[in-house]
């Protein structure tokens, strides 16, 4: 077996793309998607007829300008969603606007409208998971809407007090960011390569495993936001892993023989204290993580603006 289909048996693999043609070569469990792999994915006329499609919906469904095009781009990321599941099996992780990450009435609402978008198109929402970001504000969210019912992937996670909240608030998955973890401290090291061995990342989803199975938290860990194949096999074993088309084709082509490096059972020993967080003791320890707080901020920043380019080239349509 390649080392794909040996990690298979051991982490849920979930496909980091908007394409559909990368779902069904690699066929994941699982898809995750954000506004940014969505505004690559709609630069290619295939995609054409999602777009065409929301945007008869929004002109349906009346209002100003402002209200069609907020209806538009819901319908969009749903329309994406709902093609998706006609390939993988499992889920699919749909991104709440970044714009909201610091309301979570609005991100509440948001969220139930996508749910009932999804609901009009015959999808449960048990298939569904809405992606927000990990600012204290969004966990709060996601725990009235899990609450309700309504499972979350906290996304934009690289820090310990981030996950530890989610889990608290009984989100069901986190999604940590390894590859960005990497970037901060080569640029803050000065270097052009971590070893994997050392690689923070890395360090960092594994610290979570190892925190979540100790304290037999039921939350899902997906390391996210790989830069090579060295880091997701370092990590064979988490509870899932979200791999982009180019990572996912090198791992099918590599034979081998793939070590599982994390396990429930090894965490139970661990030599680690529970903390308790509340909301001054969680934007203190995030603070006083800079690169968890600067590469948290960058994130909306970047979601944010790929949101504003989307928005553009649909509002032309309208």
């Amino acid at each position: 077996m390649n080392l794909l289909e040996q990690l298979k048996k051991v982490t849920t693999v979930v496909a980091d793309t908007g394409d559909f043609e990368s779902m069904k070569e690699f066929k994941p469990q699982d898809t995750t998607t954000n506004p940014s792999l969505i505004l690559a994915a709609t630069e290619d006329s295939k995609y054409d007829s999602l777009i065409e499609d929301a945007v008869k919906y929004a002109k349906e469904h009346g209002g100003s300008k402002e209200e069609q095009l907020t209806t538009c781009m819901d319908k969009l990321s749903v329309n994406f969603g709902r093609e998706i599941l006609k390939i993988v099996p499992g889920r699919v992780s749909t991104e709440v606007d970044a714009r909201l990450s610091f309301d979570t009435a609005a991100t509440i609402e948001k969220a139930r409208t996508l749910i009932r978008l999804y609901d009009e198109v015959g999808i449960s929402k048990e298939k569904v998971l809405i992606k927000i970001a990990s600012t204290w504000e969004g966990i709060e969210a996601a725990r009235i809407l899990e609450q309700e019912g309504i499972h979350c992937n906290l996304t934009l996670l690289f820090s310990m007090p981030q996950a530890i909240a989610c889990a608290d608030a009984g989100v069901t998955l986190v999604s940590p960011f390894v590859g960005r973890i990497y970037d901060w401290y080569k640029k803050d090291r000065g270097v052009d390569d971590i070893p994997v061995e050392e690689d923070p990342g890395v360090e960092s989803v594994t610290d979570i495993f190892t925190y979540f199975k100790k304290f037999g938290y039921p939350t899902e860990i997906m390391g996210a936001s790989f830069r090579k194949a060295e880091q997701i096999i370092e990590l064979a074993g988490c509870d899932l892993l979200t791999i982009s088309p180019k990572l996912l084709k090198e791992l099918g082509s590599k034979e081998g023989t793939l070590e599982r490096k994390l396990r429930p059972e090894d965490a139970k020993d661990a030599d680690i204290e529970k903390i308790t967080l509340d909301e001054k003791s969680f934007r203190w320890m995030l603070n006083e993580d800079a690169m968890g707080t600067e590469k948290l901020a960058e994130g909306i920043r970047k979601f944010s603006a790929d949101i504003v380019k989307l928005e553009k080239k649909v509002s032309a349509l309208l």
